[in-house]
């Protein structure tokens, strides 16, 4: 892709950010005030993940650094809590599962709606992120599943997404193996990633997100690790 091309679609993609978080404003106060009556903790949950590889942009000793050997750059990732604090101190970073209990009951509302990444346009307009791309990972399990899959550091080269082609293909994530089934679809947005494709997942997840949930596409966003470590 060009960078004419990168630039027309990092524009679109800070105008749909925008136009989303004015739109569901009111949705963001209501969930925010929800947060704060279920449960003790702060509204927001901000997590490290490992976004894109700007090494093949920028050949600096600096930028080097900043990816170390897990393939991206780490940035902070916004989200609605979802979970009692502290839940992962017990156990380390964990698979998400269904009926997780470490859940509040906003968070599996949240979850359930797909409603608890919508902090994350806040990152699409900051440029850690797009609205359609490989979804961000965790350092510790990037590092983890690049040991487990081939390839697995390829996905970084395009900036990480709120939604992607795995996601709207309701891609299971509770194993490595659904992992490599998500990576298949990373990088075959990789090969299609346009203007267009990325208007067509952005469809596609509208109608996604307004269908019932099924435990198979439950969670949408890989390993998922408990908030509030």
């Amino acid at each position: 892709m060009s960078r004419s091309h990168d630039a027309l679609l990092r524009t679109i993609n800070v105008l749909v950010a925008l136009l989303c978080l004015v739109v569901l404003s009111p949705v963001i106060l209501v969930v925010a005030v929800a947060i704060k009556l279920d449960s003790r903790g702060p509204i927001l949950y901000r997590q490290l993940r490992i976004g894109l590889d700007r090494r093949r942009r920028d050949q600096s000793t600096a930028s080097s650094r900043r990816t170390g050997d897990l393939g991206g750059r780490p940035f902070v990732m916004y989200k609605f809590r979802t979970m009692h604090v502290n839940a992962e101190s017990g156990t380390g970073p964990v698979w998400a599962s269904q009926n997780d209990g470490r859940t509040t009951r906003v968070g599996r509302f949240l979850r359930r709606h797909r409603l608890d990444e919508i902090p994350q346009f806040w990152n699409v307009i900051k440029g850690d992120m797009s609205v359609v791309g490989p979804r961000p990972e965790r350092p510790g399990f990037v590092q983890i599943l690049r040991d487990e899959i081939d390839g697995y550091s390829l996905r970084h080269r395009v900036p990480p997404g709120i939604t992607g082609w795995a996601q709207v293909n309701r891609t299971p994530d509770q194993s490595v193996e659904d992992v490599r089934r998500k990576l298949e679809y990373d990088l075959e947005y990789m090969r299609r990633r346009s203007v267009w494709f990325d208007l067509r997942v952005m469809l596609r997840t509208v109608v996604v997100v307004t269908e019932p949930e099924t435990p198979a596409s439950s969670s949408g966003d890989g390993a998922k690790p408990a908030e509030g470590a």
